[in-house]
């Protein structure tokens, strides 16, 4: 049974500077068999084709997370979909699945940078149009061992069978987006669970995304109930708000300004770090309290079911990271697992109750 509210972490296996890959590799096994001793619920590992960057395979990195742990779920986060081969990616996740016994899932995204694209031979212009065809492929690939199949951007499919099968069937399939409604009406259409990354400005403010999802699940005549959302923030649990501002907004910082660099973004600061921390502020940084209150506020706006938090981050130390997650699993994630589940039980018994008095 799977619990009321997920709580997991995400990671893009940053690669900061004075840290080989082999280090960098070890460390991240590191974080992901720790966060299956805490009790966690989800590990997302991120696909990149950059020098600051690890993974640009999640699967394989999965994988040995497989092998090393043994019931959290593995997740890409993401699997940039545009530029992938879908039958190659059906069929590494139905390896990592059956190495780890059913607990692989696929984030499918389009991707937020580029390099994939004319690494493997893709052309920009089709960006959005590769997506909306590996995504049918891949949906096809899970629903049948023998798939008929044409697009444009690939050769056809005719009774064409592939194997490894999963043990999951069917393989969850999760679609991630930033903000694009498009993107978000897409999966709602598709009966997929949706993951809304959200970077920065106010929680707030992705409220109309979430209705939009819900307002779509429900347009194609799909059961409300069985929507599912999942938020992915940058997090951080120090011993305070202090605490957090010294051991993770350096990195944070460093990595936001070097991305925003490349998109005309203006230059961050600690300021906008701490407003980003402040209570409507995207940012889950501060206390084991203050991280809570705030994946609480998030709940109270979106009604989520799964909450990913992204901590390892640029520059910011292996050890600071670690101590991170060991509070968001021993003190964080009791506090809101609890309160998650008062106010679902609260919501339930309210209409018996009214019922009775009437």
């Amino acid at each position: 049974m799977n619990p009321i509210m997920e709580l997991g972490l995400a990671t893009f296996a940053d690669l900061p500077a004075g840290i080989t890959p082999q280090q960098r590799m070890s460390n991240l096994l590191e974080e992901a068999k720790l966060a299956d001793e805490l009790g966690l619920d989800v590990f997302a590992i991120g696909e990149h084709h950059r020098p600051d960057f690890l993974i640009s395979s999640p699967t394989v990195a999965l994988g040995a997370a497989a092998a090393i742990t043994d019931n959290i779920r593995l997740s890409s986060a993401v699997t940039v979909l545009s530029s992938e081969d879908p039958v190659r990616v059906f069929q590494q996740f139905a390896e990592v699945d059956l190495i780890s016994g059913g607990r692989a899932e696929i984030m499918a995204g389009r991707g937020s940078f580029i390099e994939s694209f004319p690494l493997f031979g893709k052309n920009l212009d089709d960006y959005d149009d590769l997506y909306l065809e590996n995504l049918e492929l891949l949906l096809a690939l899970r629903e049948s061992t023998h798939v008929t199949w044409s697009g444009k951007f690939r050769a056809p499919l005719e009774n064409a069978g592939v194997w490894p099968r999963p043990v999951q069937d069917p393989l969850p399939v999760w679609v991630a987006v930033g903000g694009s409604p498009q993107s978000v009406v897409r999966a709602a259409s598709l009966g997929l669970p949706l993951t809304i990354a959200i970077i920065g400005g106010e929680l707030e403010r992705f409220v109309p995304l979430v209705e939009l999802y819900r307002e779509a699940w429900a347009a194609v005549g799909l059961d409300p109930a069985a929507a599912r959302i999942a938020i992915n923030t940058h997090t951080f649990v120090g011993d305070d708000a202090e605490d957090a501002d010294r051991r993770f907004a350096p990195g944070y910082l460093e990595v936001m300004n070097r991305i925003g660099r490349e998109r005309g973004w203006g230059p961050s600061g600690l300021p906008q770090f701490q407003a980003l921390r402040s209570p409507k502020g995207a940012l889950a940084a501060g206390s084991p309290e203050e991280v809570a209150e705030k994946i609480l506020y998030g709940h109270e706006l979106f009604g989520h079911q799964r909450y990913l938090g992204h901590m390892s981050l640029g520059s910011v130390a292996h050890a600071d990271v670690l101590r991170a997650m060991e509070r968001f699993g021993t003190e964080v994630a009791p506090v809101v697992r609890a309160e998650v589940a008062r106010r679902e039980a609260s919501s339930e018994s309210t209409p018996a109750t009214a019922s009775t008095i009437d």
